[in-house]
């Protein structure tokens, strides 16, 4: 555990996040991790010439204010400051609506600029693609009150993935008139929808591929790439990385007490109030995997890089097995000898009285059997915390056979036993399940029974070799068992 200091309003998720993005132990602050990237970007931008003073402290403020309203941020390796990884930018569309459900257009387009001139500062100038793409495109959807597998949804996407391009591309061409150009401006695309269910936004999708078509050139091959997510999108309290559909209405997280309970996603809340609970629930439903190619068709003329594959689909919930139980102080020990072995077998109880877990040890024993010992008792002590009867173990380890048997010294109870398991189970039965009557129903074998040899019946018994070979006679003896006749 370790201080996290993140803005009053934003969620415990943005809290883990953080900590994610700054491996190490100690508090951390937002402002103090934000700002030293921010000061190595600045830095950075005056060292290379990629930007002019006053434009790389105007970045430095734009960046400052992305953050803060959680609509963008640069990816892990940034925070990090892992300078060989392949730096990115990440755009959280949900953070770009407005109380009434509208799009900032305008603002989305800046901040597409920003990610760009973020993006040429820390490669140095250099790259000829850059990585800025977007996040929980199904939380947006869902707030739109569009179902995510509609020709309407993939319109809005459509339009998104239009103006991404076309912003990104201006910003580009900025770059290109002060460094010069190494890419002709794009002039072939499809036409984005004429319109789409977010007011302004096909107007502004067309205004920018326009302005993007107007340049002179442009200083990259491509800017606008989807990438998997990583902390940098739960910082920015994206739920679902670029255009992947959302999982479900709710989340399994833990309360104060440690209990796991269900709760509803940012994404619903924000639709619940938009359009009704019933509503969003229907509207993050889980989808076929069709949808997401669906949509992955309908933007990918406009990415310059392919989206990333997804991760395999979960698999359907399974119920949380029951908690541990608490363990008390109390307990029992037990110190008998078995067949000449002496073994000691301790228990621990829960508060109620109830057998929580064992422990068996033998005074003579190597490595490879205390191993063994100490597998077998974790299984046992698993399946008594998963709530497993303890009269199932005495059902299948009493009477086992095998050495160290015979005579138990040390125990009034249990006069003779099978093995080491025999006695223990049988004494956990006494002990923990009917007292006297457990020891009724598993009463001390005899001292035949215990031999080993005893163990099984003659003609269960493969052949025992070297194998006795018949007497052979002399010769002499030989002939003298003959008689000639004749």
């Amino acid at each position: 555990m370790r201080a996290v200091a993140i803005p009053a309003a934003w969620d415990d998720g943005a809290a883990e996040a953080l900590a994610v993005l700054a491996p190490g132990q100690g508090p951390v602050t937002l402002p103090g991790l934000a700002e030293a990237w921010i000061r190595r970007l600045t830095a950075r931008a005056g060292e290379t010439g990629v930007l002019e003073p006053l434009d790389a402290l105007a970045l430095a403020e734009s960046l400052r204010d992305l953050l803060l309203r959680r609509r963008g941020a640069p990816g892990a390796a940034t925070w990090r400051g892992d300078a060989k990884a392949e730096p990115r930018f990440v755009l959280n569309l949900p953070a770009f609506l407005d109380d009434a459900g509208g799009f900032d257009a305008s603002g989305y387009a800046a901040a597409v600029r920003s990610g760009v001139l973020a993006l040429e500062v820390l490669t140095g100038g250099r790259a000829l693609r850059l990585r800025l793409g977007f996040a929980d495109l199904a939380g947006l959807l869902a707030a739109c009150g569009l179902p995510y597998d509609s020709a309407a949804a993939r319109d809005v996407a459509t339009c998104l993935s239009a103006l991404t391009r076309g912003a990104a591309e201006q910003a580009s061409a900025e770059l290109a008139e002060r460094h010069g150009a190494r890419e002709p401006a794009a002039l072939l695309w499809p036409a984005p929808p004429a319109r789409c269910a977010v007011p302004g936004l096909a107007a502004a999708a067309r205004r920018a591929l326009d302005a993007a078509g107007a340049t002179s050139g442009l200083r990259h091959v491509g800017c606008y790439a989807l990438s998997a997510p990583d902390a940098a999108e739960a910082l920015l309290g994206a739920e679902t990385g670029g255009l992947a559909p959302a999982q479900g209405a709710t989340r399994l997280v833990q309360d104060e007490t440690g209990a796991v309970v269900e709760q509803p996603t940012q994404a619903a809340r924000r639709a619940a109030e938009l359009h009704g609970a019933r509503a969003a629930a229907a509207l993050l439903a889980p989808v076929a995997e069709t949808a997401r190619e669906a949509m992955d068709a309908a933007i990918r003329p406009y990415l310059h890089a392919p989206s990333p594959q997804p991760l395999a689909r979960p698999q359907p919930a399974r119920p949380l097995p029951p908690p541990r139980p608490l363990l008390s102080a109390r307990g029992a020990v037990w110190r008998v000898v078995v067949g000449g072995q002496r073994v000691t077998l301790r228990t621990t109880e829960t508060p109620q009285g109830a057998l929580a877990e064992i422990a068996l040890s033998l005074g003579k024993e190597g490595s490879t059997l205390r191993g063994l010992l100490d597998g077998f008792l974790q299984s046992v002590n698993i399946g008594l915390a998963r709530g497993l009867p303890l009269s199932d173990y005495i059902t299948a380890f009493a009477y086992t056979r095998f050495g160290p048997s015979g005579p138990v010294e040390g125990d009034g109870e249990i006069l003779c036993a099978t093995s080491v398991l025999d006695w223990a189970f049988r004494r956990l039965a006494i002990a923990y399940d009917g007292g006297q009557e457990a020891r009724r129903l598993w009463p001390d074998p005899t001292i035949e029974e215990c031999a080993i040899e005893e163990i099984g019946t003659p003609g269960d018994r493969g052949p025992l070799l070297p194998l006795d070979l018949p007497v052979q006679p002399s010769p002499a003896a030989r002939r003298r068992i003959f008689r000639l006749v004749g």
